[in-house]
């Protein structure tokens, strides 16, 4: 038995380090004291060296180069940000060319005040950083000059730069907080610099219109520690009045009635009531012998017995009483001796002595104490007895006075069945489990292989899952665990296994786990899945039944509460089969009035299958005739058009005003929202992609934008995404992709740098294939065998639901109207173009660039005007879409096609 035992004994306080005789000894530096050794010297001595010397920076010169250094580019900065705002649209073409042209032409064509150098460095502070918060800069570069120029003990330095370094990380984010909600990043996006509004979109993406909250919250933070505010309201002291103590200034005291109760602050006598209290009481404390505060102090002793074996009932934990406060007062009446043996919050009492009048003297409120003599009265008039001229009546459930049942959208296919579990196929070939002697072979191996880089093991434990066994072992004390980490291809070797993964240490559990592959893996099928009791009476949202975990669990999780889903794995390695795996679980659960889908199958075979259940679970365009997306084109416009539903069903979530989708239909069902005013029931959107890359080579900015948009905003309304891709490169899972999908699952990967990518962390190249994948939210990683579900299954299920009634047709997204490449453009009416139209087109087409501030430069014009110029030129097909800081594609590659071009259009 080890008992671990920390303890106070009184009396043992330390002396404080600045003892009233430190602080009064005097310090001279003219006295007749013996010289004492540098090395023992409380001055600081700069280093010698027979090879340099560093005397130069003790040098008052050398200060002063220094300080004027500092002033004068704070003076430069404030002059190159000025100007910046004035000219930075026109010079940033050319800080973007500076790597492909001259440097001298470039300055030449530099509108900044201070040239070439001024718009670059301005253009990286406030375009590229912090935006207009980069002029907080100036004032710690500013001040720190002064400083070191005039030696002002004024100027506290640390107070500059807190003050200015949070102003400019704050500012920098409420205005990129600002520009996002405008949704002016083109031409707003100076204020908040590139750290601003990425980081801003990075906090909408977590907690939305929270953002605005933490901002606030932020800055009040700041305030109250950094000006170190206590208190927001002000004490009125009250003078006793009590009668025969008028005119006597000792008996006069204050009385403070505190907002809280158990709190009360009370003076000593003859202490006036506009001093403060806290300068007696240390005064007192000051006269008081150490000796007698030593012994004052409690005892406290914490003693935890059996920790290392021990099991919860034999923890015992034992702490001294809390100590009993005293308050010495005059004497005070009877009244208040109830008050003075309540025990206080916290296990603090309170004792109050005679000898005060709690009306006057105590209190300020008359209303907290009643008067022993004065029975209580009873209420005036009975809560049961309503005044005579108000009368309670029940309000009608229904305005036209008659009582209706709740709206029932599953009422328009009420014949609906949902499919039977007979449908799938029971893969039931008999438990296929771990033989005895294979797990005592592997744990054999596994402490053999320890031992021979000397890491002993205290204890090792087995658990048998459908895929791999996880051995859980506690070493010896001194064992660093990054030791046995870095054991792990030694390990997979010793067992001959294909790859193991070390758990080091295991989320909530003081040990190391050890995943080793099975010889012979267990099949888990969706019928084992989904005729479970957790998944049958499973009360979620959006329930997906992925498959068991490495402890023979059945896994399911909720995709509303995700709320987006990302996968990843190498071909073959059971993608595909995951994505039917969602699908067949979704559908087993909910009615086709409660859920739709919007498949997008580049590929153009593995979602074929759900064709059959169009006019049940599906979603498309007006004008298309697949409910699969296949075509890029038609992915760009379905997409499109998914904003578009966002959009409309948020405006209807403000106008009934809920906040989710869930209270919305709740309100819809219960009657209390009217049709007639455009509320409907909305049921849940899933979005799936089974493969991104395509899409991303084929469309890339196009499609990243709306999924972007989509993943950042439509969890509140009930659209949710499950996006596939069998190749988790950084191109393709780009950065405003990946961090709104904070949910993933890795199928196994190819390498290392695909694991990181897809789940942040090594594992997924590690993975034994068919089925076993990784599943990664918030901080935890969970190791799964993924259900399988084979296409005649699906295709069973798919003509059950197609061969029973359904609607008219599928459920209809809003009209999106793009043009042949797939991309919303304005409307394009000659007769309204600029007069420099073709002006501007030929000088976009001979610089093969897309750029505002190029013809700002050439055609002399303001920025205004020469955005219109590359709106119309993009409605006329000259050049391509916004994508942000980069240039627009010029897509009209010589004069020749453009002459083409503008003789087509009407003149």
């Amino acid at each position: 038995m080890a008992t671990n035992t920390f303890k106070r004994e009184a009396g043992n306080v330390p002396k404080a380090k600045n003892s009233p005789k430190a602080i009064n000894e005097p310090v001279s530096r003219t006295s007749n004291a013996p010289k004492t050794n540098k090395a023992t010297s409380g001055r600081w001595s700069m280093p010698k060296f027979s090879f340099i010397s560093f005397n130069f920076l003790r040098d008052r010169r050398f200060h002063l180069l220094i300080g004027f250094t500092l002033l004068l580019s704070a003076l430069y900065l404030l002059i190159a940000f000025v100007s910046y705002l004035f000219t930075g649209p026109a010079d940033q073409s050319v800080v973007e060319s500076l790597k492909t042209s001259d440097i001298k032409n470039s300055g030449l064509e530099s509108e900044n005040w201070l040239g070439l150098f001024g718009a670059w460095i301005s253009n990286y502070f406030i375009y590229e950083w912090l935006g207009v918060a980069s002029f907080f800069v100036i004032p710690i570069i500013f001040f720190t000059g002064y400083k070191i120029l005039f030696r002002r003990t004024q100027v506290s330095l640390s107070y500059t730069y807190t003050i200015c370094m949070f102003a400019m990380l704050w500012c920098s984010l409420l205005l990129g907080y600002v520009v996002l909600r405008l949704n002016r990043v083109e031409d707003l996006s100076f204020l908040s610099g590139g750290i601003g509004y990425e980081t801003a979109l990075w906090f909408e993406s977590l907690i939305g219109m929270g953002t605005a909250f933490l901002l606030a919250f932020l800055l009040i933070i700041f305030v109250v520690f950094f000006f170190n505010i206590t208190s927001l309201s002000v004490k009125k002291p009250v003078v006793s009045t009590a009668a025969g103590n008028s005119g006597k200034n000792s008996d006069n005291r204050t009385a403070v009635n505190a907002y809280n109760a158990d709190t009360y602050e009370q003076q000593s006598t003859g202490v006036n009531q506009y001093t403060n209290p806290t300068a007696e009481i240390e005064a007192e404390e000051a006269e008081e012998p150490e000796e007698e505060l030593a012994a004052a102090e409690p005892e406290l002793k914490l003693t935890v017995n059996n920790l290392p074996d021990a099991d919860e009932d034999n923890l015992e934990l034992s702490v001294a009483p809390a100590p009993v406060f005293t308050v010495a007062t005059k004497p005070a009446s009877a009244a208040i001796s109830n008050l003075a043996t309540k025990p206080l919050s916290g296990g603090i009492q309170l004792d109050i002595e005679p000898g005060y009048d709690t009306e006057t003297d105590f209190f300020d409120d008359e209303d907290l104490f009643l008067d022993e003599e004065e029975p209580i009265k009873a209420p005036a008039a009975p809560l049961s007895t309503p005044a005579p001229d108000f009368k309670i009546s029940e309000i009608p459930v229904e305005p036209l006075g008659k009582d209706m049942e709740n709206y029932d959208p599953t009422l328009d296919l009420a014949r609906y069945q949902y499919p039977n579990i007979d449908l799938l196929n029971d893969y039931n070939l008999g438990k296929i489990q771990v033989t005895k002697e294979e797990l005592e072979a592997n744990k054999d191996k596994i402490v053999e292989t320890l031992a021979n880089y000397a890491i002993g093991i205290a204890s090792i434990k087995a658990t048998i899952g459908p895929t791999v066994t996880l051995y859980e072992i506690v070493p010896d004390a001194g064992v660093r665990i990054s030791k046995i980490k870095n054991l792990e291809d030694d390990i997979a070797l010793s067992l001959a296994a294909l790859g193991i993964r070390i758990i080091a240490p295991i989320p909530g559990k003081g040990t190391i786990g050890i995943e080793v592959p099975n010889k012979k893996k267990e099949m888990v099928s969706i019928k084992s899945i989904l005729s479970t009791e957790k998944f049958l009476k499973s009360e979620m949202d959006l329930p997906i039944a992925f498959g068991k975990t490495i402890t023979n669990e059945v896994f399911i999780t909720d995709l509303a509460k995700m709320p987006h889903l990302l996968m990843a794995g190498a071909t073959g390695q059971g993608k595909s089969v995951g994505l039917n795996a969602i699908l067949t679980s979704l559908i087993y659960k909910k009615h086709p009035s409660q859920l739709k889908f919007v498949l997008v199958d580049p590929k153009k075979v593995e979602l074929s299958l759900f064709n059959k259940i169009e006019r049940h679970f599906l979603a498309k365009l007006p004008d298309s005739d697949e409910p699969i997306i296949t075509d890029t084109k038609k992915v760009i416009n379905t997409l499109n058009s998914l904003c578009m539903e966002m959009d409309m069903r948020y405006d209807l979530l403000k106008d009934a005003g809920c906040r989710n989708l869930k209270e919305y239909n709740q309100k819809f069902v219960e009657r209390r929202l009217n049709p007639k005013k455009g509320h409907r029931f909305m049921p849940f959107i899933v979005l799936v992609i089974d493969e991104l890359a395509d899409l991303m080579m084929t469309a890339g900015k196009e499609v990243e934008t709306p999924i972007a948009r989509l993943a950042q905003l439509a969890r509140a309304i009930g659209i949710h995404l499950v996006v596939a891709t069998q190749r988790p490169s950084v191109n393709v899972i780009t950065g405003i992709i990946k961090a709104n999908f904070p949910c993933r699952i890795s199928f196994k990967v190819t390498s290392k740098i695909d694991s990181r990518t897809i789940l942040d962390t090594g594992g997924a190249e590690q993975l034994v294939g068919q089925g076993d994948m990784l599943f990664s939210v918030g901080s935890d990683l969970i190791r799964l065998q993924c259900a399988f579900v084979d296409t005649p299954e699906v295709d069973r299920i798919c003509d059950f639901i197609g061969e029973q009634q359904g609607y008219n047709d599928a459920y209809l997204l809003p009209e999106f109207v793009g043009d042949d490449s797939g991309n919303d453009k304005a409307d394009f009416d000659p007769s309204t173009r600029d007069s420099l139209f073709e002006e501007a087109a030929r000088i976009i087409v001979t610089h093969q660039q897309g750029s505002t501030s190029l013809l700002q430069r050439r055609l002399k014009l303001g920025y205004n005007r020469a955005g219109r110029l590359i709106d119309q030129l993009e409605a006329a097909g000259v050049v391509g879409p916004f994508e942000g800081s980069k240039a627009r594609d010029v897509l009209i590659p010589d004069e020749y096609s453009l002459e083409q071009l503008l003789n087509t259009i009407e003149k």
